[in-house]
């Protein structure tokens, strides 16, 4: 696979390290969100490095796909946005619509998770990956038709000529996520958020979607946010782990780390919920409850009524995030920081 940028990048297993000593590519800061005047999201602070791969995990309703929304003026006028969200040094919140108009689906670009929804179905597929082409890079005429059918080769559309003139009904799901992810590159973007990319799609197809977002990153060293509730999808592409919960992120920490010793109860059930792939086989462990709604949130900490560790502490305050080792932010008051090992200790009972 072959891209224009002309930029590349390589990866290890220092990638997250590195991504993290270098500027950021998008700074999020006290970002908050509130429909009708009940809050959504409370204040996510989040950093993009350029080249990074940041997974956004939780359950449905956490806030994970509104918190990339408000970021890129994608949310309904009715939605209330405050805080700051920076692209280098241009602020997003509050921007012209020229401006975001610029950014979106050229600094920045988006892949929805329902392909169906997002691509247009009485027009040709070519001639909508043609539109991004032509507003994002100002091409036009014959150079249109063959920039789209080097990226729908790019992404593995086979017969890419002729699937150019087909309509999305035309195609498998498979097809058309492949077709929403041209249509993502086709601006050349920094950075690409990737919203539940392989939700409908079978295992294979999933670990194939799966392969050619992490060969394109690591070719072209864009960045990537995979927002999806799969935590094994989350381990195979991405470097650092952000989880939500409620509207809020409440764990964030190195894939690894993360998936060696979750801290914070709520990921930990996450991860018990998990059935594992070697060793003997075990009862799966089950979250009791719901995601409260953003109009009926308990006065501390969202999780605790779903908590099987929960203290009287819990019930008072919002606990902030903060960091109990290197690394390793945790928004939990039963977590104890170490400052010797880095290794932070719960203080469970």
């Amino acid at each position: 696979m072959t891209f224009n940028r002309g930029a590349t990048a390589v990866f290890s297993d220092s990638g997250a390290t590195a991504a993290a000593a270098r500027p950021p590519l998008v700074a999020i800061e006290n970002l908050t969100v509130a429909f009708d005047g009940v809050r959504a999201l409370h204040g996510i602070d989040l950093t993009v490095a350029r080249g990074e791969a940041i997974g956004l995990v939780g359950e449905s309703g956490c806030g994970k796909s509104v918190t990339w929304l408000a970021a890129l003026g994608l949310l309904p006028k009715k939605a209330e946005v405050s805080g700051s969200v920076r692209l280098d040094a241009q602020e997003l919140i509050g921007a012209a619509p020229a401006v975001l108009d610029k950014i979106r689906g050229g600094r920045i670009a988006m892949i929805f998770q329902d392909p169906a929804s997002a691509l247009n179905p009485v027009i040709r597929l070519g001639r909508q990956v043609g539109e991004a082409l032509a507003l994002h890079r100002g091409l036009s005429g014959a150079t249109v038709r063959a920039e789209a059918k080097r990226l729908f080769d790019l992404v593995g559309i086979p017969d890419a000529a002729r699937r150019l003139e087909a309509f999305p009904h035309e195609l498998s799901g498979g097809q058309n996520q492949r077709v929403m992810i041209a249509m993502a590159l086709a601006g050349e973007p920094d950075l690409l958020v990737a919203d539940e990319p392989t939700t409908a799609l079978d295992a294979t197809i999933q670990a194939q979607i799966l392969e050619l977002l992490t060969t394109i990153r690591r070719e072209t060293g864009m960045a990537l946010v995979l927002i999806s509730h799969d935590l094994g999808v989350i381990s195979e592409t991405c470097e650092r782990v952000c989880v939500m919960y409620a509207g809020r992120i409440v764990e964030t920490a190195r894939t690894e780390d993360l998936f060696a010793r979750p801290l914070h109860p709520y990921t930990q059930g996450l991860l018990a919920a998990l059935p594992p792939l070697e060793g003997m086989r075990r009862r799966l462990a089950a979250i009791e409850g719901n995601v409260p709604e953003p109009w009926n949130l308990p006065a501390g900490c969202a999780f605790a009524p779903r908590c099987p560790r929960r203290a009287e502490a819990c019930n008072h305050a919002v606990p902030p995030l903060v960091e109990k080792a290197s690394e390793r932010l945790v928004a939990c008051v039963r977590i104890a920081p170490s400052h010797a090992a880095g290794r932070p200790e719960p203080v469970f009972a």
